[in-house]
């Protein structure tokens, strides 16, 4: 059985990656995913802001400007809350390279032109072998287009890529008014891979306190069918790798995405409820339903539920809302 992928020019064991979480910030940890046969590691993404506010010119402009709204304090974590600064990001890369066999990608979300570009040579310099762009962006003022939008994400990429050697992944959200366009946009800029996607962690509200407080909450296979759905609808239309991420808690939501046009799957909160070993599990029980099903590699597999391939396109599109919707029943 040939379980073999490649994706960002790395020539990977399997599909079944580690995407980006606190587990990284722990070497044994690190250590006990390439036990468990992890092919590669994703970093978590670094912040610009992080970054910033490690001068203390920035950290004295920080307390003033906290001073003056207390409640402002909760907005942004302060310097010492991050589990790795900026320094000990570059240095935990450099460790992992030195300490392990898998290749590092790294992660970066930046703000400004400057971060992006001297961070990304930052992150190559301290050994990364690819680098993740994480865009996470959220848009609330009234005045900017969908295009400035999409604008952003592009140029970003076009000026990492001239910036890096390394193959550079582009990691989005779902809400872009048009997605393949973007997609194919990204892909002239240079983009390597696309990350489906980020995961919005949406605030709550606290009642009594009157105070907006976060919210987290762990994936489950549930979040996977949107990243199926375009991923089936990218697959063969771009040049850059695919990966999905999010939902991905078992062999058979990892055996989905590849066949939806995947080349690698990110998997987070499985790792995160069961202990890296969980990674081993995924792929036995991936390699077992291929040997049953006559698979003879994830490449034979990969893409056949695509919109490419598919026999039925309507599927993925217009007539497949109105089918779900007929089919209820009280």
């Amino acid at each position: 059985m040939d379980m073999k992928t490649k994706y960002l020019g790395l020539d990977l064991a399997h599909p079944l990656i580690p995407g980006a979480s606190p587990l990284v910030d722990d070497i044994d940890m690190v250590r006990r995913l390439e036990d468990a046969g992890a092919p590669a590691i994703v970093m978590h993404s670094i912040f610009e802001e992080q970054i910033t506010m490690e001068g203390n010119s920035t950290i004295r402009a920080y307390e003033e400007t906290t001073g003056l709204n207390p409640e402002s304090e909760n907005y942004f974590p302060k310097p010492g809350e991050f589990r790795l600064g900026p320094d000990q990001y570059l240095e935990q890369i450099r460790r992992i390279k030195e300490m392990t066999s898998v290749p590092v990608i790294g992660s970066l979300n930046g703000v400004t032109d400057s971060g992006w570009i001297d961070y990304a040579k930052l992150i190559q310099q301290a050994g990364a072998d690819a680098l993740e762009l994480n865009v996470y962006y959220l848009s609330t003022n009234v005045s900017e287009t969908a295009l400035q939008v999409e604008k952003r994400a592009i140029d970003i990429t076009r000026k990492v890529k001239a910036t890096v050697d390394i193959p550079v992944s582009v990691k989005l959200s779902v809400f872009y008014s048009s997605l393949p366009n973007l997609a194919v946009e990204l892909d002239a800029a240079g983009a390597d891979g696309l990350v489906l996607f980020n995961r919005f962690y949406q605030p709550d509200i606290d009642i009594e306190a009157m105070e907006v407080v976060p919210s987290l909450q762990l994936s489950d296979s549930s979040e996977l069918l949107m990243r199926l759905r375009w991923a089936a609808i990218l697959a063969g239309r771009i040049k850059a790798n695919i990966a999905v991420s999010g939902g991905v808690h078992t062999p058979t939501d990892a055996i989905k995405s590849v066949m939806c046009g995947a080349d690698v799957v990110q998997v987070v909160s499985a790792l995160l409820r069961n202990g890296p070993e969980y990674l081993t599990r995924l792929r036995d029980g991936m390699q077992a339903w291929m040997e049953e099903h006559e698979y003879e590699s994830v490449a034979q597999m990969r893409g056949s539920m695509s919109l490419f391939r598919s026999p039925n396109p309507a599927a993925f599109e217009r007539a497949n809302y109105q089918k779900i919707l007929q089919n209820w029943r009280p």
